[in-house]
């Protein structure tokens, strides 16, 4: 099974195939877990100001030295990134980048994948709650589903956002959509973007939308 590449268009991003002797375990570490954990996005930014998103609310201006009621400090902006206090840990995002962060007092979630001989990492995990098969793409910039995947999960790609994108096999379209949960191992996250492509696939790709938010 070759991994399939996605980007939005005009820019490619090329997939990183990682070969069993290059590595044999791949861990995922992410500062998140279930419903407890406060997931924060960089909306924009402004002087002394950043357009927070939190638990998937909408987007509010919190000036540096402000905190949130849930407890996210903006310490500082330059340019197009912010430097957040999250869970009393230091994290600088990027305009459109999140972070979810445990409550403290516990250690960071993790998953372990491990390759397969054809250097593939694949793991069970959950979508909305429902059991998907993934294959982890980092040349995927978004999660990656067929439309068959999308109905078992009750994933309705007609309420999404049409464009085209770049694959290996050429432009094709998909319906840009946001998942409510996305599990690997012990580690939840919440508005995940992702797309649905017009074509059924073997996996579903968990591309840089949901790697983007581990270390």
């Amino acid at each position: 099974m070759s991994a399939i590449t996605w980007s939005r268009l005009p820019g490619r991003v090329n997939a990183l195939r990682l070969g069993p002797r290059a590595a044999a375990l791949l861990t995922l570490g992410g500062l998140c877990t279930a419903a407890l954990a406060a997931d924060v996005g960089l909306a924009g930014v402004f002087p002394g100001k950043a357009l927070l998103t939190v638990d998937g609310g909408p987007p509010r201006t919190v000036a540096v030295g402000t905190k949130t009621a849930e407890g996210v400090r903006v310490l500082a902006v330059d340019g197009e990134t912010a430097t957040l206090e999250v869970d009393g840990k230091k994290r600088t995002l990027r305009v459109g980048q999140n972070v979810a962060a445990q409550p403290g007092g516990q250690g960071p979630s993790q998953a372990v994948l491990t390759s397969d001989l054809r250097g593939h990492f694949m793991t069970t995990g959950t979508i909305n709650g429902v059991a998907v098969r993934f294959m982890v793409d980092t040349g995927a910039s978004i999660i990656a589903l067929g439309p068959s995947e999308a109905k078992r999960i009750g994933i309705d790609p007609s309420k999404g956002m049409s464009e085209m994108i770049m694959t290996a096999n050429g432009v094709a379209p998909i319906s840009r959509v946001k998942l409510d949960a996305v599990r690997v191992g012990d580690i939840v996250m919440h508005g995940v973007e992702a797309g649905v492509s017009t074509q059924d696939m073997p996996v579903v790709l968990l591309g840089m939308s949901f790697l983007n938010r581990c270390e």
